[in-house]
């Protein structure tokens, strides 16, 4: 380990509690602007330095995250309503409760469907970890 990462790491918190509703903007989804999402960008709120991405994005009625490449595995986990999942030209219908692992190098994205909003949980590593 570098002296760099160890001073870092040494000044990082033992730990950040976030409260979702300090997160919350209304937005478009990424990766296209299709529709209107509510998004919680709650690991915004973690000082530097942090790994990963942790974030709760409803889809609005008919809203998407466009298909996009990915280089790292992502994961949707849906915490309420329905919608399909895309990776790589193959499509899965998801509820609640269900997650979809998608992995380094697939082109995804996922539409809500039925009558109520899409609520996902999205997590993935960072590109260049925050010094």
């Amino acid at each position: 380990m570098s002296a760099l990462t160890a001073l870092l790491l040494a000044a990082a918190p033992a730990m950040v509690v976030i409260d979702e509703s300090e997160t919350v903007r209304e937005e478009a989804p990424p990766h296209g602007a299709i529709g209107m999402s509510t998004a919680w960008r709650i690991s915004d709120h973690v000082p530097a330095p942090r790994s990963f991405e942790f974030r709760k994005r409803a889809l609005h009625v008919g809203a998407a995250i466009g298909v996009h490449p990915i280089s790292h595995d992502e994961i949707y986990y849906v915490m309420s309503g329905t919608g399909v999942v895309h990776s790589d030209g193959e499509e899965a219908e998801l509820k609640d409760g269900m997650a979809a692992w998608l992995y380094k190098g697939a082109k995804v994205g996922i539409r809500q469907t039925g009558s109520e909003p899409l609520v996902l949980i999205i997590a993935y590593p960072n590109e260049k970890p925050a010094p």
